[in-house]
């Protein structure tokens, strides 16, 4: 298991090395213009353009750049000219909300995805499996920049049960911190909730026919024990695969858009926000942290993989 992780690990930053020159040539050699002009913003002047050029080592070579924008990176000196703030001290600033807004969904798509799909497993074929599956298929259809404002409207400005929008940090005010952030965590839910939930429906549905569950049957054990035991068990290696990979996905990117909704200020806003004005520094920083989370989860996703199954660990030592 230990040569494993290790294996993953290095595979890893490997990975990393080959999408920070990804993005290094997309910001910094593709474009047919001058990369100092398009760092400086719009309404630079010719002496701010200047000195980003000697900044960052734009007359030398290509190898020598990309060392210097790893090194403003890795040494926090990666900056927004327009106002000149630090990118590195934004996205830490951000972070404890992009995660707790992630982290909640998560637990509640998680959570209420697996109750649903495995009722609806073992209730294949009646009424309540139908209720929901038309459930699933509509929270699956239904978009994030729709949910939200349906949301808001109909539960903070007209019932007025949740606070309009924002955040409060979890250390200054626990409930405010769980009030204000509620309406966000569904928003993102609802999408993953009647996914997950077919996901595992369709898997236990297929281990139900397996020889070892027939087995177990015929030892004796009750359908409780089997369904959860032998079932469930083997049905959720898919789920936690997919779990990872949406989770990274969640802290990477997708919640750029609720947190413009709800106006929650973390990394997603701070990257809408961005984008919006043309600051390649922040851009250029957001993309390079949201890469290294999604590694990190698919990483982790590969462990707990090989944890649950040992064929996977034994199959990737005998490569």
């Amino acid at each position: 298991m230990a040569r494993f992780i290790v294996r993953r690990l290095v595979g890893m930053v490997i990975v990393l090395f080959v999408v920070s020159i990804i993005v290094f040539l997309i910001f910094n050699v593709i474009p047919n213009s001058p990369p100092a002009q398009r760092l400086a913003g719009k309404n630079a002047t010719p002496e701010l353009v200047k000195s980003i050029e000697e900044e960052w080592g734009f007359d030398e070579s290509l190898p020598a750049q990309y060392v210097t924008m790893m090194k403003k990176v890795f040494t926090g000196e990666l900056i927004s000219y327009s106002p000149r703030v630090s990118v590195q001290d934004r996205i830490v600033e951000g972070i404890p909300a992009t995660f707790s807004l992630s982290i909640g969904a998560a637990v509640i798509w998680l959570f209420f995805g697996l109750l649903l799909g495995y009722v609806s497993a073992i209730r294949a074929g009646g009424a309540l499996d139908k209720f929901l599956t038309g459930f699933a298929v509509a929270g699956i259809s239904i978009p994030v920049f729709l949910i939200a404002p349906i949301l808001l409207y109909f539960l903070t400005y007209k019932l007025e049960i949740f606070p309009n929008a924002g955040y409060v940090p979890f250390f200054d005010n626990p409930w405010d911190w769980a009030q204000h952030l509620i309406l966000p965590w569904v928003t993102i839910a609802i999408l993953s909730i009647g996914f997950y939930s077919r996901v595992l429906r369709s898997n236990m549905l297929d281990v139900m026919d397996e020889d070892y569950v027939r087995t177990a049957r015929a030892k004796g054990l009750s359908e409780r024990q089997v369904m959860t035991r032998h079932v469930l068990r083997n049905s959720l290696i898919p789920v936690i695969t997919l779990f990872g990979l949406d989770f990274g996905a969640t802290v990477a990117g997708t919640a750029i858009i609720t947190e413009t909704f709800y106006n929650i200020e973390g990394v997603g806003l701070y990257a809408a926000e961005s984008i919006t004005k043309l600051e390649l520094p922040p851009i250029m920083g957001v993309t390079l942290y949201g890469a290294f989370f999604v590694v990190l989860f698919n990483t982790l996703v590969d462990v707990a993989y090989a944890y649950l199954d040992p064929r996977v660990r034994l199959g990737a030592s005998a490569q």
